[in-house]
């Protein structure tokens, strides 16, 4: 029991937290001071023109002229003004398969991203949730492998590839990866994430194991798996290496590839490239913008951090 000093009030003795029935006033975050909050969007203002200094120069450069871009000093603002890197590409002449080299784009890569989210999921489910002799050890296998440098299988890609007889077609720039450990390793997080009562309510319900794998698991992991195919377009539309190695015909080539035969031996327009990382750049801001809610929701679910 707290008594009161002689001359003190009740106000000016503080309640004791160990005595029954005194609760404590949750500690309030403490404020921000100006300076730091001054700092804080400074930071951010620093990395957004860091992140969008390249785009913004990519984009003036395509609709500069080729004297105005190679000009010193260097320019921000064009001048004067030109289409003529768009026409150029869009147009009759030797950049005519640009459209050609969009589609193929396209689809490879749509494609692609729909095989990779179905092997994965199913390969993901299986470590994530079944139990098997050596499961431990094909998934400590699979992570071993995102740890390998990407040109340790250019060759042994390609010489399946060309047993398969896919060079030269969109079937080897679709069908090669499918099969990718992050997508595997990615999954897997997400699905040891969700409850196991679920899976037990469908088993009393009467499901099977591909019942609750296609009517309860994928349904809640949304998220993840739109996270996994916007991740393989992206990697499959960027991917230039490759391409170039398995695809030879002008009308076959993939839009990175292609992009890259308009620059001669002797001088390289670059505002006829920079048009062409424009248009190649449309889709994939388009398709992040979708995407980004699904994203972040999938990131934060499987606690994976960039």
């Amino acid at each position: 029991m707290t008594t009161l000093a002689s001359g003190s009030s009740a106000a000016d003795i503080e309640p004791d937290p160990n005595e029954p029935g005194t609760e404590q006033a949750p500690r309030q975050p403490a404020a921000k001071t100006p300076l730091g909050q001054v700092l804080f969007w400074l930071m951010l203002i620093v990395l957004t023109v860091i992140f969008l200094a390249p785009l913004l120069w990519m984009i003036s450069t395509s609709f500069k002229t080729h004297e105005d871009a190679t000009r010193l000093p260097l320019s921000w603002i064009p001048r004067p003004w030109d289409i003529g890197s768009y026409r150029t590409l869009f147009g009759s002449g030797s950049a005519n398969p640009v459209l050609r080299w969009f589609l193929n784009s396209i689809v490879a890569a749509a494609a692609n991203s729909i095989l990779i989210v179905a092997v994965d999921a199913a390969a993901a489910y299986a470590l994530a949730r079944l139990d098997f002799p050596g499961k431990k050890l094909i998934f400590g296998t699979v992570i071993t492998t995102i740890f390998l440098p990407a040109f340790v299988f250019l060759i042994p890609n390609f010489l399946i590839v060309s047993k398969l007889g896919w060079l030269d077609s969109l079937w080897a720039i679709i069908v090669p990866s499918a099969g990718g450990a992050f997508g595997v390793f990615f999954l897997r997080q997400f699905f040891s994430t969700l409850p196991k009562e679920l899976e037990e309510a469908a088993i009393i319900d009467g499901a099977n194991q591909w019942r609750i794998f296609t009517t309860v698991i994928l349904p809640l992991s949304k998220p993840a798996l739109s996270t996994l195919a916007v991740l393989s377009f992206l990697t499959n539309w960027n991917d230039f290496l490759w391409p170039v190695y398995v695809l030879f015909s002008p009308n076959k080539l993939t839009l990175p590839s292609g992009l890259a035969k308009l620059q001669n031996a002797a001088t390289v327009d670059y505002p006829i490239i920079m048009a062409g990382a424009v248009v190649a750049s449309v889709p994939v801001i388009i398709l992040f913008i979708i995407a980004q809610r699904q994203v972040i929701e999938s990131v934060s679910r499987s606690g994976l951090k960039g």
